[in-house]
């Protein structure tokens, strides 16, 4: 009896194991911000879309401040209605944003098939204000394929009777708006949001889906929520998708407008998945780790050669422990304490494959 109790255990453990990778963004005090948040978004290279080209007097327009309600440092991104522009390359609107591209790591972009859990905080000032036209603080920005110019969905400030904050999304080359609520309660307080997206299309069996709650700090009262199961969320040819955050905003009613300041704080990525022993990844051997369970050097043998171009390694919670490229078909486990690991094998940003691993 104890002997099957034992074997249902393990069954269960690897019938039902979450997957996720998770990446936080955190101000850490004055001084040094751009590198900050280069370095977990795209390190080595410049996530940051600022007007500092036409606007060198100010300096850097994102810093990072103390906040007394979150008792903790925030990141400030500050835009003014004159000189600042976009990148010296647009004048008709003026950006400020941090994202994730092509150079960042292949866990920060979303692909087709992944989920992808996106949290960040943030606060409008009292005296926010906004115009007729766009004003985004947030974008999931398709990269490649017909429609990448058009963001897929974003949170916009919209001049009104009353102001409103906005849900946009685009399944191609136009927006609409999903939903909108008055943008008064956003203002002069700290909003939490969890946006929760799944990539696919809404014609297979791996539909999209898309929720976004968005809370009041204070008191954790929901302000705006939105969800849809059945939605596209892949675009025709894209690569990835990319989240942007910050203010990129038009001028053609820039009288409406004035420097303005938004705090940010708390920026997380998680990918998240299950994984099943009855999943296809597990059954199609195509990829084989030997010797396992080991505890030194394994071998990678392919049934496809060159299936495969880098290695994400987990532990049994889903944590990620290390990114490979490997340069050969062996690697080394030895450095890995005993238990339960999944071994992702991909193919640029699509996983091809993925094996369990038990290190003795």
């Amino acid at each position: 009896m104890m002997k099957s109790k034992l074997i249902l255990c393990v069954v269960l453990i690897f019938q039902i194991q979450n997957v996720a990778s998770q990446v936080v963004l955190n101000a850490d005090g004055p001084g040094n911000t751009y590198e900050l948040i280069n370095s977990v978004l795209a390190p080595g290279y410049d996530a940051v879309e600022d007007p500092d080209c036409n606007h060198t007097a100010f300096g850097r327009h994102i810093d990072e401040v103390f906040d007394a309600e979150l008792n903790t440092n925030v990141f400030r991104f500050q835009i003014h209605v004159s000189p600042d522009n976009d990148r010296c390359i647009n004048f008709d609107r003026q950006r400020n944003e941090i994202k994730t591209y092509d150079k960042s790591p292949d866990n920060l972009k979303g692909v087709e098939g992944e989920t992808v859990i996106y949290k960040w905080k943030f606060k409008l000032d009292a005296g926010f204000q906004s115009s007729p036209n766009f004003t985004h603080i947030h974008q999931l920005k398709t990269v490649g394929g017909l429609y990448e110019a058009t963001p897929m969905y974003t949170l916009t400030a919209r001049k009104g009777t009353p102001d409103r904050l906005e849900l946009r999304y685009a399944e191609a080359s136009s927006q609409s708006t999903l939903q909108q609520t008055d943008l008064a309660p956003f203002k002069g307080t700290w909003v939490e949001v969890t946006e929760t997206i799944k990539y696919g299309t809404n014609t297979s069996l791996d539909s999209g889906t898309y929720s976004i709650v968005i809370k009041r700090v204070s008191d954790m009262a929901t302000l705006f929520s939105y969800s849809n199961n059945a939605i596209k969320n892949w675009q025709t040819d894209a690569e990835f998708v990319r989240p942007k955050w910050g203010i990129y905003r038009s001028l053609i009613n820039s009288g409406d407008l004035r420097d303005e300041q938004v705090l940010f704080a708390d920026f997380s990525i998680e990918e998240t998945g299950t994984l099943s022993v009855n999943d296809s990844n597990f059954n199609e051997k195509g990829i084989r780790i030997v010797p396992n369970p080991a505890s030194g050097q394994v071998s990678l043998i392919e049934a496809t050669p060159n299936s495969y171009n880098s290695i994400n390694i987990y532990d049994n919670l889903g944590r990620i422990i290390h990114q490979i490229n490997p340069i050969s078909k062996s690697i080394d486990v030895s450095y890995l304490n005993s238990g339960l690991y999944f071994i992702r094998f991909k193919k640029g940003l699509h996983t091809v494959h993925i094996e369990r691993l038990i290190v003795k």
